[in-house]
Formats: structure tokens, C-alpha cells, sequence
């Protein structure tokens, strides 16, 4: 399921970029005390008890004002909030009810979102008390509140949760069909792939980076199978995306992403590898999601019999965190190799979905630790009791060992090497846990009471 989204509006200074930092637990968002610091709309992931959302920090809503730069902050203000499905409204304690306050109201009213008033500054117990004031913007109870020192965030958490919960309906078993996601920065030859795969124009082609701003999902056969082909809007880095629809897009994007099995991360051969594709490459990773990097555009590049292998390098030293990452070389203008992408695609989708026995990954660890000692301290070494792998899509590795506090980073790699060698889940992350000795014992100990 897609995380929810929950948007922080609010005209400007009133401390929404301080209540972002606040719920993501870390500085994003820039924050000083004037007003319009805030020019784009940022992104995080939020968790508040075990429920995860996306957060949406945003510029100041100034309605009055008539400059472009105040017009585009308040555009961005107004796609994020048609955009969200939970939003909070911050006003200031201090300055109490302002006329942008009530006209601020009277949007959200009319939006068929659930929106949560909180009062921010209200860091005493005359304003506080002073927030009931804030009743009379018509939007249900005011929650006072400090971001800055954390009084009263928690409560306001509680509410954005049960909002969530509410609006989450049971869904409806899916159709375990593979859903391969085409994803990339602007103008790299999204939408020309997916039109190639299809064979018709669904989606629309231009040169304009930016033409596609909708996840389009649309049903196909290959080769008998039936599969779910997700075109997206290009993506960039926070700091580079532009103003208006463009952050729209990215937020449907990251959406993308979250439903693909495997992402098609594409990158432009006649540009190379740019900062921009490594932090794409990010996103796919963090969502867990099996990738195909596929360098677009190959009609384009002076060739000899040394030059696929050069580029392949590139992108090894460039992306370097995608060494279990296939690689292809295609023209969606020409169609050269465009096949290959969705026969690549399904074949890792494969080896994700692919689950090993405990008696196979037992063995497999065993001869591991032959090979390579676990790391020791304090006079104590680690030991490995037994591992299995409870989950798949993506594969979800759990070993039960002495002390957690023992396990070292480059022996966690060392494991997932010595599984890869074996099964090699190409194109997939792998997920390795650690559960120490006596946090099992409290576990079974909690089940036999």
C-alpha cells in the first residue's frame, strides 16, 4: 500500500519547516526566522506508532500577495495540498488569528481532505489557553502546540494517525501480476520506452523535460504473461526540482515506485552519469525495489568494440552501490534491444520472489564463518545460531546470533556476498537482520506466558 500523504500549509513563518524537522527526527528543511525561508516543498518519511506516511513540508500561503516568486511558493502550497490525503494547518499562537488565517480556512474547508488545525508557539500556559481563539476558523478543535521544544507534537501525531487509519479501506486481494515501473530524471526517454513497449502512443513524447506528470499504469501481455507497465514523471534531487506540477510529479513517482516489484531506472547515454541519476538510484533503493539500469539513447554514442564495456564501468564506479545491478544498452527510438528490458525485468522479479530453505541458508553460513571468522570485542566473538528467510519481495534474511553489538559492517557484507555467490538475486536488495540470543529468549518467553 502507498504511503499516505500529509501536508504541513500555513501562511508564511508560522513554523512549519521547524514541526517538518520535528516529525522526520531530522533537519531537512531549512529553518529561520523569517518569512518565505521555505521556497519549495520538501519530502520525508514520517512513522508515528508503527503507522508510516510521507511528510509534506511547503511554502507560505501569502493570498495577497502579487509577485512571482510568492505566486509560484503559493502554487506549489495549493498542488501539495490537492495532492495530500491528510493536511495540517499551522497558525501561530503568538500572533493569534490573522485575515490569511481565515482565508487559508475557507480553502481547506471546501477540500474533501481531513485537515487538523494546530497552534503552533504556544510554548506557555497563557497561550495555550489563547489558542481557543483558533476555534473560530471553523475547522474542529485546536491543537496547541511548540514544534520547537516538542510540546504537544505528540498529540498531533496521534491525530494525523488516526486520520490515515480512517482512511485506509480494506483493500481488495490483488492480482499477483509483475508491476515493472519506468523511472528516471527528465528528458531521458521515459514515455519513448514506454511507447515502444506498447507499440502505440499512450503516453505523450516531447523533448520538454517534464511532459509526463501522471503515473500512468497501464495492463500488457508479454509473451503470453500479463504484466503491470508504470510510466512516471521524471524525477530529480530535492534541491534541483523546479516549482509547480514538477514536485507533483515526483511525489506520484515515489508513489510508482512503492507498487513496482522492479524499476527500469533509466539514464541518458549521450549525458553519461549524472549526480541527478545517483539520487534517483536512491530512491529506488530505499523503497527496497529490484532495478535494471538501462542506458537509453545508445544510437546516439560513437562506438567500437570497447565501448559498451567502458560505460559499464562508468556506471559500476558512478553507481557503485548497484554491483548486483544488470545493465543494458538500448534505443527506445530505434527500437535496438527495447525487449530486453521487460524479459530482464520479469527475470529478476523472479530471483526476488525466490525464498531459500533454512537448511540451505544454515549450510551456507556455516561454511561462511569457515572461511572468514566473525568479528570479536570484548573478548567475545560472535556466534551465529541459525538463519532463515521469512519473507520475500523484497528477500528478508534473519540470523539469530549471541550480541547484536557484535556484528560489524563489513561482515554483514561479507554475508550478503557469500549469499549472493549462491543465489544471486540480481537486480534485488537484500535485507539482512540480526536478532540477538537474548532478545529471542524474551520472545519466547513472552509467548509461553
Amino acid at each position: 500500500m502507498a504511503k499516505s500523504i500529509v501536508a504541513l500549509v500555513g501562511r508564511p513563518n508560522v513554523g512549519k519547516s521547524t514541526l517538518f524537522n520535528r516529525i522526520v527526527g531530522h533537519p531537512l528543511a531549512i529553518v529561520e526566522d523569517s518569512p518565505g525561508t521555505t521556497r519549495d516543498r520538501i519530502y520525508a518519511e514520517g512513522e508515528w506508532i508503527g503507522t508510516e506516511f510521507i511528510v509534506v513540508d511547503t511554502g507560505g500561503l501569502d493570498l495577497a500577495a502579487t509577485d512571482n516568486l510568492t505566486s509560484q511558493v503559493r502554487a506549489q502550497a495549493q498542488v501539495a495540498i490537492s495532492e495530500a490525503d491528510v493536511i495540517v494547518f499551522l497558525a501561530d499562537a503568538m500572533d493569534g488569528i490573522t485575515a490569511s488565517d481565515y482565508e487559508i480556512a475557507d480553502i481547506l474547508r471546501r477540500t474533501d481532505k481531513p485537515v487538523i488545525l494546530a497552534v503552533n508557539k504556544a510554548d506557555n500556559n497563557t497561550l495555550r489557553l489563547n489558542a481557543a481563539e483558533f476555534y473560530a476558523l471553523g475547522l474542529g478543535e485546536p491543537m496547541p502546540l511548540s514544534s520547537l521544544h516538542g510540546m504537544g507534537t505528540g498529540d498531533l501525531l496521534d491525530e494525523v494517525v488516526q486520520a490515515i487509519t480512517k482512511l485506509e479501506q480494506p483493500e481488495e486481494p490483488e492480482v499477483e501480476i509483475p508491476k515493472i515501473a519506468i523511472v528516471g530524471r527528465p528528458n531521458v526517454g521515459k514515455s519513448s520506452l514506454f511507447n515502444a513497449l506498447l507499440g502505440q502512443e499512450r503516453a505523450i513524447v516531447s523533448p520538454i523535460p517534464g511532459t509526463t506528470r501522471d503515473a500512468l499504469d497501464t495492463p500488457m501481455q508479454w509473451d503470453g504473461q500479463e504484466i503491470m507497465l508504470i510510466d512516471t514523471a521524471g524525477m530529480r534531487r530535492r534541491g534541483s526540482i523546479a516549482p509547480g506540477v514538477e514536485k507533483y510529479s515526483v511525489l506520484r513517482s515515489l508513489r510508482a515506485i512503492e507498487r513496482a516489484d522492479v524499476v527500469l531506472l533509466l539514464l541518458d547515454a549521450s549525458e553519461g552519469v549524472t549526480e541527478q541519476d545517483a539520487h534517483v538510484a536512491s530512491y529506488i533503493l530505499e523503497a527496497k525495489k529490484s532495478v535494471v539500469v538501462v542506458m537509453n539513447k545508445w544510437d546516439l554514442v560513437p562506438k567500437d568494440t570497447h565501448t559498451m564495456a567502458e560505460f559499464t564501468e562508468t556506471i559500476r564506479r558512478e553507481l557503485r552501490f548497484l554491483s548486483f545491478v544488470p545493465v543494458l544498452f538500448i534505443s527506445a527510438l530505434t527500437g535496438q534491444r527495447v525487449e530486453q528490458t521487460i524479459e530482464t525485468a520479469l527475470r529478476i522479479r523472479e530471483e526476488r520472489m525466490q525464498r531459500i530453505s533454512t537448511t540451505e541458508l544454515n549450510d551456507l553460513v556455516r561454511e561462511a564463518v569457515e572461511r572468514h571468522s566473525p568479528p570479536s570485542k570484548w573478548g567475545k566473538r560472535l556466534t551465529f545460531y541459525y538463519v532463515t528467510q521469512p519473507e520475500v519481495n523484497p528477500p528478508v534474511f534473519v540470523f539469530f546470533v549471541n550480541d547484536v553489538r557484535l556484528m560489524h559492517f563489513g561482515y554483514q557484507r561479507y554475508l550478503e556476498n557469500c549469499i549472493r555467490e549462491r543465489y544471486p538475486f540480481e537486480g534485488t536488495p537484500l535485507v539482512l537482520k540480526f536478532q540477538g540470543h537474548d532478545e529471542s529468549e524474551k520472545k519466547r518467553g513472552r509467548r509461553s506466558d
